[in-house]
């Protein structure tokens, strides 16, 4: 015993020694510290400032890069992909969207395409409306993306595998696929010199050559005379064949198509009941082309009667968590509600009483439209100016925003206090949204390549919207902080060499 208790004080006094040691070595090696920094010259600091700052300065142009390519911070993208995991970090899973308790599977979801682009149901006509914009003002409206498109459109709706028993049938398919709208024109005239009831022909020179939405209706009407003559003959022969059954599909879809312009045509023309009627005709007569989306077209004919009753009943319709949503089911619902109490609705009040359950139910619709397509209320609120809406449409995207606010803006207008409601709320939505904004609340989470079909749809000379603003992450900061910093004391010690050796030799000492 007597010998372990000697080893224990031998041991307790090695340790306070190697204790007391610490400080004389931390002292020793400040010493060398201090001799070695005061043997350097002015341009060792000079070099040293400049070489940071030049190091810094390129990671922060790499970091700006990488953040404007992918929308991303590269040190916290690997950080958070190879780091994270090795100290045992999990992320959190983001929460599942409300649409998904609604009975929307989420196999089906992961399965939606993110950036489908829809026809514009309420695109205007290229030689009545496009042309005259471009003769104006010089500016082509549309893209070549969004005309290639239409192309595309053409092709498919109006063109068949037995296009080749009818020779104006095979010219008109050249027709469509030709770049230059004159070549088009010709192209149609020459079917109509091969067959006078040709009506893809009359459609392409309603659509291009007609400079007024009068002449336009004029070759619909011609149109219409000749598909219905052709849809008859398809319809009793349609079921020899294939073939023939892919020519009643065809001359089906010419024939849709034709009375939907037509009635695109009453409508501007101030017709709005004869247009009114045409569209629930159409409606009626072909329910299975509901992805032409008609009802977006009777949605805006009605609001311009005023026939609210109406436009809730077709929303009632057509407003269902099985059907894709769009801008003009969103904010005609939101414009419903907020009617009902927009005229008395004042801020200061609600803020001092509360909101009553009218006001909440309109506030809510808000909000819903506001997370389907974010774009939408800066254009109603003429916070940014209008272009002329593409002939194609990203649904949640700046296309489908122009296109709802060029049409629906003066609906809003209309009525009283709705606007200021719309003032008052839209902005709230995103303080409801969780954190990234990408995540969605009541609808699937909103696409990451938004910004680029915009701008593929939308012409060169608008400024696109983005959404959801993408803020400049945390190392972009301090790489540029860190950049400056150090190029401000490389300029300072080029130009007071001895004073920033003595400040530098001042700091190591107190550290």
């Amino acid at each position: 015993p007597w010998a372990r208790g000697l080893l224990a004080v031998a041991a307790g006094l090695g340790l306070f020694y190697a204790v007391l040691r610490v400080p004389l070595r931390l002292r020793d090696g400040l010493a060398a510290v201090t001799v070695f920094l005061s043997t350097l010259t002015p341009k060792f600091y000079f070099a040293l400032t400049v070489t940071s700052s030049f190091i810094s300065g390129l990671i922060f142009v790499f970091e700006w890069w990488h953040f404007r390519k992918y929308g991303t911070s590269f040190i916290e993208q690997v950080s958070v992909s190879h780091l994270r995991p090795l100290i045992g970090g999990v992320e959190n899973s983001p929460p599942a969207p409300a649409a998904f308790l609604a009975g929307e599977s989420e196999t089906s979801r992961q399965n939606m395409p993110e950036c489908k682009v829809w026809r514009n149901p309420l695109n205007l006509f290229r030689g009545a409306e496009y042309s005259r914009y471009m003769w104006v003002t010089g500016k082509e409206p549309l893209t070549y993306y969004d005309m290639n498109l239409s192309a595309q459109d053409h092709q498919n709706f109006f063109t068949c595998d037995t296009d080749a028993l009818r020779p104006s049938d095979t010219v008109m398919q050249k027709a469509w696929r030709e770049r230059n709208p004159q070549a088009r024109i010709k192209a149609a005239y020459q079917a109509l010199e091969l067959n006078n009831d040709c009506a893809t022909a009359y459609v392409l020179l309603a659509e291009e050559e007609a400079t007024t939405i009068v002449d336009a209706e004029k070759y619909f009407k011609q149109a219409l005379k000749a598909g219905e003559t052709i849809y008859r003959k398809s319809q009793n022969c349609h079921s020899q064949s294939p073939q023939h059954e892919a020519q009643l599909r065809r001359d089906t879809n010419v024939l849709v198509y034709v009375k939907r312009r037509l009635a695109m045509c009453a409508r501007k023309l101030g017709r709005i009941r004869e247009a009114v009627k045409m569209m629930r005709d159409l409606m009626k007569e072909f329910p299975l082309l509901s992805m032409l989306n008609i009802h977006e077209n009777l949605l805006e004919a009605l609001l311009e009667l005023q026939a609210y009753a109406d436009v809730q009943a077709v929303l009632a319709k057509y407003d269902d968590i099985s059907l894709p949503k769009s801008a003009a089911i969103c904010y005609t619902a939101a414009l419903l509600k907020a009617r009902a109490v927009s005229e008395r609705f004042s801020p200061e009040t609600a803020s001092k009483r509360g909101l009553s359950t009218a006001e909440i139910n309109a506030v809510e619709a808000i909000h819903r439209a506001v997370e389907f397509n974010p774009h939408v209320p800066k254009y109603l609120l003429e916070m940014k100016s209008l272009v002329l809406p593409p002939e194609h449409i990203l649904k949640r995207g700046d296309s489908e925003a122009v296109a709802y606010a060029f049409f629906h803006l003066q609906h809003w207008k209309r009525i009283e206090g709705a606007l200021n409601l719309l003032h008052c709320t839209w902005e709230g939505t995103f303080r409801m949204i969780p954190y990234p904004l990408e995540k969605g609340h009541l609808f699937y989470p909103y696409p990451s390549c938004t910004e680029t079909a915009d701008r593929e749809l939308l012409p060169t000379f608008h400024e696109v919207s983005v959404y959801p603003q993408k803020e400049l992450p945390f190392f972009i900061h301090f790489t540029a902080g860190l950049c400056s910093f150090s190029a401000m004391l490389a300029l300072l010690t080029h130009q007071f060499p001895e004073l920033m050796v003595v400040f530098a030799k001042a700091v190591s000492v107190v550290s």
